[in-house]
């Protein structure tokens, strides 16, 4: 293992999907590993947007708006986009996002990020906003698929919730030759997971038994407490946790992995 190149022979899976993978695929590449995109989810918008535009339109009516992911937020700003709305214009709610890179993508889209949860989990921002959450009006945008901690959790704290769906989470979408027959066989080092969707997707497409046997002989990184959960709900080891969604995080959880493995060896040598 290189100063430079940590990673140097490791293959390493991202399960993300493909326009989701392209920071951290640069990153792992440059610290010297091979990277396989296998995407275990795939996402796209909703065929009926009644009760999205309508929220859209009445947006000034909002005290906040709460986003969970980069895909949610990705699919709002396009329909708003799609429908004319000035995010500027107005009266504007504010805007909260779980984790940096959430917060990172809100930004980017033009939304201004008013807090950012601590905890990389959709229901820490009732928990850490509180009781500055009763009589607010939220509108949680999110994934048909979505958790239902968060919106139980707003309500709990007093708020009033709307919920829209904005984008679908589907299955395993397009995947490059030979690399779900890597995966299957185990010739990889590190298999990525980003989402507890992710998980069911794989063991769908593998079988739960051909899964477990890849967690035997691969290195599982999950990303976030969630999906952490998720692996070892279905019986699977988890490695390496990542505690944000960002390719520095992943990035780093990994080869401090392996670093500590090379040194652990090392000692014991």
């Amino acid at each position: 293992m290189s100063e430079d190149k940590p990673l140097d022979g490791k293959r390493i899976v991202i399960t993300r999907a493909v326009e989701q993978s392209r920071d951290l695929r640069e990153r792992l590449e440059k610290l010297g590993a091979t990277v396989l995109l296998l995407p275990a989810v795939s996402f796209f918008g909703p065929s009926d947007t009644i009760y999205l535009d309508q929220a859209i339109d009445s947006l000034e009516s909002f005290d906040w708006v709460f986003f969970t992911s980069g895909n949610a937020v990705r699919f709002f700003a396009d329909r708003c986009r799609k429908v004319g709305r000035n995010l500027h214009a107005g009266k504007s709610p504010r805007y909260a996002s779980v984790g940096p890179g959430t917060a990172s993508a809100a930004a980017k889209a033009g939304f201004g990020v008013d807090y950012v949860a601590q905890e990389f989990q959709g229901a820490s921002l009732a928990r850490e906003l509180g009781v500055s959450l009763e009589g607010k009006r939220i509108l949680l945008p999110r994934s048909d698929r979505a958790r239902r901690d968060l919106p139980e959790a707003l309500k709990d704290a007093g708020a009033e919730v709307t919920e829209v769906i904005v984008y679908h989470t589907g299955g395993i979408g397009p995947t490059e030759p030979g690399v779900l027959e890597a995966v299957r066989e185990a010739r990889v080092d590190v298999v990525s997971f980003f989402s507890p969707s992710a998980v069911e997707n794989l063991r769908s497409e593998l079988g739960a038994e051909i899964v477990s046997r890849l967690g035997t002989r691969a290195l599982l990184a999950a990303v976030g407490p969630v999906t952490a959960a998720a692996l070892r709900k279905a019986g699977l080891p988890v490695a390496i946790e990542a505690s944000e969604a960002t390719a520095e995080s992943v990035a780093t959880a990994i080869v401090k992995h392996f670093s500590s493995h090379t040194i652990s060896q090392a000692r014991s040598s």
